[in-house]
């Protein structure tokens, strides 16, 4: 009894509120979180509440630095049916490059040893750490009040197909996200121009509560419903979503784009935007110089052991394709004979000849492939992302698997999904390829920092030495 009144408050309380109110709301909490957890870190950094005024100044630049990076990034716009830890890295993204904006702004004003780091990185753990959780907690209320019928968007599909038994499937095994599948009136009532079966969709449109949306779920082929059902419904209010039926195409990246006031769909574009490109940069270039130097020593005793080993240069270069397929000088340790690093198609295999004992222990453990943090500080490659092939293996497998240089919308990386999920090392086979290939297309589609970040964890914890690595 007294969870149902709580419920129940919570609903009221819930609804009282318009939905632009509700973001209102979000605004406030995230300006109160802001001041508050700066003001906490100078208390447990200097143990008093005597901010001065040069810190009063930083915290409300970074306010509104914060303030304004949520807005470009939409955290004050509805979450309903969004996945959920994707909006939580948008969050936790929107506090990484704030501080970054911040550190870089008192950088080149030459203000840096005026504040204390130690209270910046405070404020930083506090504040995103904070948001995130009254973000989460908000977010379970409402998935609480969901799975028990309130707070739920009705709507109505027409179409019919496989897209139609998912999506009600999801919304009955996630009903969380909010939408309740309430009525499908199938695609054949469609086909022919009748205007009694469009009369019969605005009538029960009508008769359904306000905010009940419609989805359309059709083929492209069929695509001329849209634009019937679009002109006899323009007198109401409903909202309608298109949810194309795109199953028999291979697609990187299905999001819209509004380009010279026209409508797209991408079918082949990269998700990975010009801002996550720069937030990735800008992790690229941090990481590398971390790594470089803690990784100096051990370069040296690997260059020592290479020329103790074998006749040769220490580092090689080989051409690979790049971002947009630019060639460029990929740097490793050398592993091979002179005069076998660039050998034409074939791959390194098991009890390869080619490789020196050093060598054959450089590749087990990827330690050959250290110097790649010059490319990536050059901008040729990135840490993370599909590991770039030679030249002819290009030229090879992009007659056999239809999607192959999509891999190279982005920069090629030290590590990948792919590899971190056991596809490294000797693809022998098509199959192997292709599933490489799959996995390089989902990281590109799915990337995010947390996915990064996953991947170099993994990779350090369990993908330098590898049975597939020769």
């Amino acid at each position: 009894m007294n969870q149902r009144r709580i419920d129940n408050h919570s609903l009221s309380f819930i609804k009282q509120y318009s939905l632009e109110d509700r973001h209102l709301l979000f605004f406030i909490a995230d300006f109160i979180v802001i001041i508050s957890s700066a003001i906490f870190a100078y208390y447990l950094v200097y143990q008093h509440f005597n901010i001065p005024n040069d810190y009063r100044t930083i915290i409300v630049i970074n306010s509104l630095i914060i303030l304004l990076s949520s807005s470009f990034y939409r955290l004050y716009q509805s979450w309903r049916g969004l996945v959920f830890l994707s909006q939580l890295y948008k969050v936790f993204t929107v506090w990484f490059v704030s501080f970054a904006c911040l550190l870089t702004l008192l950088f080149f004003a030459k203000q840096f040893e005026f504040f204390s780091i130690t209270w910046i990185k405070m404020w930083f753990a506090i504040g995103a750490a904070s948001t995130c959780l009254y973000r989460t907690l908000s977010i379970l209320i409402l998935n609480k009040l969901r799975q028990q019928g309130k707070n739920i968007k009705e709507v109505i599909i027409v179409g019919n197909g496989k897209i139609i038994d998912d999506i009600t499937h999801v919304s009955k095994l996630h009903p969380e996200y909010g939408f309740k599948i309430i009525q499908v009136m199938p695609l054949s009532h469609f086909n022919k121009p009748n205007d009694v079966i469009y009369q019969k969709l605005v009538d029960t449109i009508s008769m359904k509560r306000q905010d009940t949306e419609l989805w359309i779920c059709l083929p492209l082929a069929d695509s001329f419903i849209v634009k019937n059902i679009l002109k006899n419904l323009r007198y109401s209010t409903v909202e309608i979503r298109f949810f194309p039926d795109l199953e028999d195409l291979s697609i990187l990246n299905y999001d819209a784009t509004n380009l010279m006031g026209f409508h797209s769909l991408n079918l082949s574009c990269s998700s990975i935007t010009d801002t996550k490109a720069s937030i990735k940069r800008y992790e690229d270039v941090i990481l590398s110089l971390i790594i470089l130097a803690l990784i100096s020593v051990p370069c040296l005793i690997i260059m020592i052991g290479i020329k103790l080993t074998s006749r040769g240069p220490v580092l090689f270069k080989q051409k690979r394709h790049g971002a947009k397929k630019e060639i460029f000088d990929v740097y490793k340790f050398r592993s091979m004979t002179v005069g076998n690093e660039n050998a034409k198609v074939k791959q390194a295999t098991k009890n390869d000849a080619r490789i020196t004992k050093f060598g054959g222990f450089l590749r087990k453990t990827s330690l050959d492939e250290l110097p790649q943090f010059i490319n990536v500080l050059q901008g040729n490659m990135s840490i993370v992302g599909p590991r770039p092939h030679a030249l002819s293996h290009n030229e090879h497998y992009k007659g056999l698997v239809e999607t192959y240089m999509w891999r190279h919308k982005v920069k090629p990386g030290i590590t990948g999904w792919a590899q971190v999920n056991g596809y490294r090392g000797e693809t022998d086979t098509l199959d192997k390829m292709q599933k490489r290939v799959e996995y390089d297309l989902w990281y590109i589609e799915n990337w995010s920092l947390f996915l990064d970040l996953k991947i170099i964890f993994s990779t350090i914890f369990k993908g330098f030495i590898n049975k597939n690595a020769y």
